[in-house]
């Protein structure tokens, strides 16, 4: 299995993941507000449902690549790097958007909502590149299964979201109108989430890996 130590710097990248805003924090934050903290959690749902989904492509693709492909994990590395990069300049951009700045929309039945939210999940390219360049800065064959290894990072990213969106979804609308509020605050969440974001890039550079 993974050392703790690198277990717990992918959870720290997996919170990095969940707290940055994306289809998926922006969708359910909108649909709670809208529609009720029920219609979010189906939602959410739909959404972990799509991470099963990504996880088990993933674990079954990395494997099969690096057994056949050491090189691989090269290209995935710089890969993640630059992603790392990106998201914190998304972050911190001119223009950038916050998840508390909703839409409304339309009431839908139970059945819609779990599609919504697991198409808004399965469909979603950020949580693709996620696993497919960092799952590969944590795993190694002296640790045991590779693709054990790569369930084991699926499912902690997987509570992490769950855990965070599932606090986001009770809480929505108190949090929308706090931060609506103190707009400072949201510009000192972007540059916290820039600043790790970044830190967890340079690492991943420095990282020599296998």
């Amino acid at each position: 299995m993974i050392p703790t130590q690198e277990w717990l710097l992918f959870a720290l990248a997996a919170l990095g993941l969940v707290l940055s805003p994306g289809p998926n924090m922006i969708y359910l934050i909108s649909r709670s507000i809208t529609q009720g903290k029920r219609a979010g959690l189906i939602s959410l749902l739909g959404v972990v449902v799509g991470f099963l989904g990504h996880i088990l492509l993933v674990s079954f693709g990395l494997t099969a690549v690096f057994m056949a492909i050491p090189l691989a994990y090269e290209l995935l590395r710089w890969l993640g790097v630059l992603y790392l990069l990106y998201l914190a300049w998304e972050a911190v951009r001119p223009g950038s958007v916050s998840p508390f700045q909703t839409r409304q929309l339309a009431h839908d039945s139970d059945g819609k909502l779990f599609r919504m939210g697991f198409l808004t999940n399965a469909l979603n390219p950020k949580v693709a590149v996620f696993y497919l360049s960092f799952f590969p800065q944590f795993t190694h064959p002296e640790y045991g299964s590779l693709f054990l290894q790569n369930i084991q990072l699926g499912l902690t990213q997987l509570t992490i979201s769950a855990l965070v969106n599932t606090v986001i979804i009770l809480s929505a609308a108190r949090m929308a109108n706090w931060f609506q509020a103190r707009p400072v605050y949201v510009r000192i969440q972007k540059w916290l989430m820039a600043s790790i974001l970044t830190g967890l890039a340079v690492r991943m550079a420095l990282d020599k890996g296998k």
